[in-house]
This record gives C-alpha cells, sequence and structure tokens, in this order.
C-alpha cells in the first residue's frame, strides 16, 4: 500500500481531467460527476494563460488536498452546482480563486419557485456589496499633472484610510438605522450625493428588502464609527486616466470623449458591519442545515432554505448591509469631490464630477432570467462578479439603454483598470455577469514572504504613479504580483461575448489602506 501513494496523486489528477471539457478557446465545462451530488454542470472561462493557472492549481490540489484549507476554484465551482435549487450552470469567471464556500469570481443561480432552493453568504462573501465606483471629471492629465502630489495628498487627507480608521461623516445610532435601511437616499437626504448619483448606481443605491433589524447590535457597533472609510486591503481610491477608448458610442454615453481624461475609482464595501452580517448568518445557517437535513460537499458552503426564517432574515440583513455600502461609496465620493475642490479651487459641479457608474461584486439580488424558455424568478449569487445588463434591459440608466450597463473592472495595484459594457450573450450564458477585476494569483501570505514593500513603492514611483498609503508594509499583498493579468482577464470575457470592452483606465495615484 506504501509503496502504490507516490502514483496516487497523478491518477487522481487524470481521474479529475476527464470530467472537464472544453467547451470554446475561451472555456471549459466541469460534466457532473466531478464532485458528489452535481445538479447541474459547471463551467469557466479562461484563455491559455488563465487555463494554465487554474489546471495548475488543479494538480496541486491532487497532490496536498487543498491549498491553505481552501479547495482549488474548479472544485469550489463544481461544489456550488451540488447546492439545492441550483438552475443553468454553476459559473466561474476568468478572475476566479479560491475563496470562502463559493470561489471568489463564482455565480450561480437559484429557482426562488423551488421550496428547496437554498441561499449562501459564501456565493456572497463577507465584505457585502464590496463594489467600485467611477467618477469623470472634465479635467486632463496635463491639468493633473502639475498637481499630482497635492492631490494625491488632498485625497488621501479627505478619506479615512486603512485598517481602524474611523469616518468624518456625522453618525448617529439613529442616522445608522436610517442609513440600513435607505440606502443612498439617505445620502440623498443628507445632502452627501447628488440627485443624479443615484440613477447610476446599481439597484439606485437602495435595496428596499433591507431590514435593520436582521442586522445585530454587534454589527451596527462595528459599522457606527467606519461610515465614509476606504479600509485596507484590496480596497482603494485612484485617481485615473483614460488611456484608451474602444468603444466611442459607449464612452461618449458616459461623458468620456478623450484619452488622457481623469477619472477616480473608489473600491470599497460594508467594512466591519458587513463582515459580521456575513458571520451571524454562518452562525444561524449551520443550525438551520441540521434541522432540514440540508447536505452540503464543503462545511464552507453553509446555507438555509430561501423560504426559511434564517434564510429571509439573511436576505434582509444582506440587504441592509449592501445599503450601508452604497452609503459609504457615496460618503467618499462627497469627500473626493471635495478634495478635488479644494486643489483645484473651484466646485465639483463645475468640475462634472458626476457618477458614470457604481457596480457591486459580491451581492444576491432576486432577478428574472428565463430558463428553458420560461421566464423564472431567481436568487442570482454573485461573489466577485459583476452584474453585466445588455442593452434595452429595464433595470438600467435611460441613458445606457443603447450601450448596456457599464461594468468596472478594478485592476490592481498600478496596473489599469477597464469599464466594458453588458452583451446579450452574456445574458443568455452567465445570467448577465461578468468579471470583476484580476483575481489573486498568490495568498496574502505568500505575497509578504515573497516580496518587499519598497520595491513595490519604488516600482509604482519609476512608472509615475504617486501612492498614498496607512500601512506600506501591507501593499505586498497588493503588488501586481500576487494577481492575475486583469488585460488576461478582461480579454477573455470580450473574446468570449460575455462583456464589451470600451474603456482602459490607467492611474497617476493611488490611495489605499
Amino acid at each position: 500500500m506504501q509503496s502504490a501513494a507516490p502514483t496516487l496523486p497523478v491518477r487522481q489528477y487524470k481521474d479529475e481531467l476527464q470530467f472537464i471539457e472544453r467547451l470554446s478557446p475561451h472555456s471549459f465545462r466541469i460534466k457532473k460527476g466531478f464532485v458528489p451530488n452535481m445538479q447541474v454542470e459547471g463551467i469557466f472561462y479562461v484563455n491559455s494563460h488563465l487555463e494554465n493557472l487554474m489546471m495548475e492549481e488543479l494538480r496541486h490540489s491532487c497532490q496536498s488536498r487543498g491549498i491553505g484549507g481552501f479547495l482549488p476554484g474548479v472544485k469550489q465551482i463544481a461544489n456550488v452546482a451540488s447546492l439545492p435549487g441550483i438552475v443553468g450552470r454553476s459559473i466561474g469567471l476568468p478572475d476566479v480563486h479560491s475563496g470562502y464556500g463559493f470561489a471568489i469570481g463564482n455565480m450561480a443561480a437559484f429557482d426562488m419557485s423551488n421550496p428547496e432552493a437554498v441561499v449562501s453568504p459564501g456565493g456572497v462573501g463577507f465584505d457585502i456589496n464590496c463594489g467600485v465606483r467611477l467618477l469623470r471629471t472634465n479635467l486632463s492629465e496635463k491639468d493633473v499633472a502639475p498637481v499630482k502630489d497635492q492631490l494625491a495628498q488632498t485625497l488621501f487627507n479627505h478619506i479615512p484610510v486603512g485598517v481602524g480608521s474611523k469616518g468624518v461623516i456625522p453618525m448617529t445610532a439613529t442616522n445608522l438605522e436610517e442609513a440600513l435601511e435607505m440606502g443612498m437616499d439617505w445620502s440623498l437626504r443628507e445632502g452627501y450625493a447628488w440627485a443624479e448619483d443615484k440613477e447610476h448606481c446599481e439597484e439606485y443605491g437602495r435595496m428596499l428588502q433591507a431590514n435593520p433589524n436582521k442586522v445585530s447590535s454587534r454589527a451596527k457597533k462595528r459599522g457606527l464609527p467606519q461610515l465614509g472609510t476606504l479600509g485596507a486591503g484590496n480596497h482603494y481610491a485612484e485617481i485615473q486616466v483614460v488611456d484608451k477608448i474602444y468603444d466611442q458610442h459607449a464612452a461618449r454615453k458616459m461623458g468620456v470623449d478623450h484619452t488622457g481624461q481623469v477619472c477616480v475609482m473608489i473600491h470599497s464595501g460594508s467594512r466591519g458591519l458587513g463582515h459580521q452580517v456575513a458571520t451571524d448568518a454562518l452562525v444561524s445557517m449551520e443550525r438551520a442545515m441540521k434541522r432540514d437535513n440540508i447536505i452540503v460537499n464543503d462545511r464552507q458552503l453553509a446555507c438555509a432554505r430561501i423560504s426559511s426564517v434564517e434564510g429571509q432574515d439573511y436576505l434582509q440583513g444582506m440587504a441592509a448591509a449592501a445599503n450601508y455600502a452604497w452609503v459609504n461609496r457615496s460618503s467618499m465620493t462627497f469627500l473626493a469631490r471635495q478634495a478635488f475642490a479644494k486643489t483645484f479651487q473651484s466646485t465639483p459641479d463645475d468640475l462634472d464630477m458626476q457618477v458614470i457608474y457604481d457596480v457591486s461584486h459580491n451581492i444576491a439580488k432576486v432577478e428574472e432570467h428565463y430558463i428553458d424558455g420560461k421566464q423564472k424568478q431567481l436568487l442570482v449569487h454573485r461573489k466577485g462578479s459583476t452584474r453585466a445588463f445588455p442593452p434595452h434591459h429595464p433595470l438600467i440608466p435611460v441613458d445606457y439603454q443603447l450601450t448596456g450597463q457599464p461594468v468596472l473592472i478594478g485592476g490592481t495595484m498600478g496596473t489599469c483598470s477597464y469599464v466594458l459594457t453588458g452583451t446579450e450573450q452574456g445574458m443568455q450564458e452567465t445570467f448577465g455577469t461578468t468579471c470583476h477585476g484580476a483575481g489573486r494569483a498568490l495568498s496574502r501570505s505568500k505575497s509578504r514572504r515573497n516580496l518587499n514593500y519598497e520595491d513595490v513603492l519604488e516600482d509604482l514611483s519609476k512608472k509615475g504613479i504617486s501612492i498614498r498609503v496607512a500601512s506600506p508594509k501591507l501593499v505586498m499583498e497588493e503588488a501586481p504580483e500576487s494577481y492575475k493579468n486583469v488585460t488576461d482577464v478582461v480579454e477573455t470575457c470580450h473574446a468570449a461575448g460575455i462583456s464589451k470592452m470600451a474603456i482602459k483606465l490607467r492611474p497617476v495615484a493611488v490611495i489605499k489602506g
């Protein structure tokens, strides 16, 4: 028995490969049988380089039986395909990588009419409604270049960043309750947002089923001091310039009309409040699974029937956390507008600092889609993925009806970002979903071991990028080497037809925790 052990991982790897089949130059199918109890097939999108990364991760898993406690992305996609009530396919986008329960970059839809269908916090993530907002300006790179360092410092001074940072937006317990219920309507009422901001925000910045009573006192305590803060990790505010325009018509609709135009990208979420909402739900759902005899392949896929008390409590609490995240990004938009106005001795209105769009990367929402030719109401989990609805969809703003929904893809620190638009093919294949960013290639701990933060900062400086960080040593975790190539990811989605490239942006200043 012992002498045969060394050959087992190779044989097991080959056995698992028989369940993976190429569908197209940019996609693979995970056939039923790859893991037990698969209700539907899986699919993942890759190009040749990303394919090698995925297969290497799978090979490593067969040899070591897991990486850092997480299953590789391919197996997580397959395990999600085994959840009760899932329809269509479990989908992995090109930036997919290991996460808690669901892979990050994994989406799945569940039939609301099926009493067995579940909701899983692992399909949303701990940073509920982590997302990206993009503002345009009427400034050009030549306007910013002489004051770039001053502007970066002013932005850093205005927006609280880093672990444990506290917001400058005055908040009371009553204010927080109202913000959790009202989302961006609260920001609008309090004067921290413009009316037009809401029109260019997914869900118009407010999930109506939000119930602050389903958010624990501990979560509220964590969230109260953090409103209007960037946080740490992969969150950032960047001053960017338009580097390339692929779709002139779509770009003009977004108010982008020339290369060199200056934009501001803000990436943040629901901070400690959202994390606590997810943590609380996982505890209650483990009890619900025992009661309802729900069997899953991975204990991290804790879930509850959508119609159960636990399922509804989570969805209402998650919606409140999502509203908090929109208020958070709105508050930082207010602060960014102030920073620009101060630097350029102007007003945000004169600088045309309009919101192009605000998208969610971690959220579960009820949507209508066609399954086998029939319109159904589905609970769509998007974790590390972005809604990308096509032209003429009723849920996107009037001014984007002819181009499709803007999709904001944040790059890694010091690399380019992209704006895409949704497509009809994406609606058919991925429930109107595409990638969300680069996706990690190295774990945070491996990044810290392999990289030197001084080298990372020096490299950014050589690229002409001003950077302001609260914790310099944390930048190793966010260095470009820690991530997949965001251009590989975006070009894969474009080539596969699930979204369409519109604009490329490059950073000139980065603000991080």
